[in-house]
């Protein structure tokens, strides 16, 4: 197995593309500590990763507060015997829909970058010295094809994956020197009750159907089909894995050929 034996970080486990990715990672052989704000969510994930024979701790997170991300990574190597071999940051927000810049109010731009900003930053921060001194460390961050091309009426959205990017480059070539990469994946829309979520609102704001803001989505895609989690799941493991040894500072996109 591609992650037998490693021990493994998922910040926003709980549900989509969280439970996707950690169940996958399982498969492959890591034990992991699931953290979320959602705590009866992560012990329901936390049962399936058992059921692969893999062990699972659960820790409640709010990833936007430094002593909560502290606390976060003193239990993982409590829990793992002082070892953290991959952080997959997935934890975030969407934040306004519909919403032009100049109809932005503060406190929703501050709630999104700060989120998916800070939200990265944090168990970036307090996992990668452990990861130096073994010499070695996987950082998978989720970003977002939002990163890479403008996204009308998302300002603050785009605006927090385009950081996510930019952090993420830097600090690849901060700890490239001790081993460790660092690496985001990039979805575009994919296919969990956040996207049902974000089609309600949107035909709501446009007088639309749902039906019809799904179909805007899958007509802006090269390949006419809508990301799954699995999708991305596929992308976090080969990052994570030894396969993905000597990439580091990259964007892998996951999204059907949204960002063309």
């Amino acid at each position: 197995m591609k992650l037998e034996n490693r021990i493994a970080i998922v910040t926003g486990a709980a549900k989509g593309m969280g439970e996707a990715i950690t169940l996958r990672l399982a498969s492959e052989g890591a034990d992991l500590l699931l953290a979320a704000r959602d705590i009866d969510a992560l012990e329901a994930v936390a049962v399936k990763v058992r059921d692969l024979g893999r062990r699972a701790e659960v820790i409640g997170a709010d990833v936007t507060n430094e002593g909560q991300v502290r606390a976060m990574i003193a239990r993982a190597l409590e829990a793992f015997g002082g070892r953290i071999d991959v952080l997959v940051n997935i934890a975030g927000v969407t934040g306004p829909i519909e919403t032009p810049v100049w109809k932005l109010e503060q406190e929703g731009f501050d709630y999104v970058t700060t989120a998916n900003i800070r939200g990265t930053f944090l168990p970036m921060k307090h996992v990668l010295p452990t990861m130096i001194a073994q010499g070695a460390g996987r950082v998978i961050n989720i970003g977002g094809s939002s990163g890479l091309r403008g996204y009308r009426y998302r300002a603050a959205y785009s605006a927090s994956k385009w950081a996510v990017r930019g952090l993420s480059k830097t600090a690849a070539l901060d700890v490239g020197e001790y081993g460790v990469t660092v690496n985001v994946v990039c979805p575009g829309i994919v296919e969990t009750p956040r996207m049902q979520k974000l089609c309600r609102e949107k035909a709501r704001v446009r007088g639309w159907t749902v039906e019809k803001v799904y179909q805007e989505y899958v007509d802006d895609m090269a390949l006419k089909r809508v990301t799954t989690p699995e999708d991305v799941a596929g992308a976090v493991l080969f990052l994570a894995s030894d396969d993905a040894r000597n990439i580091t500072g990259q964007e892998v996109v996951v999204d059907g050929g949204w960002a063309v």
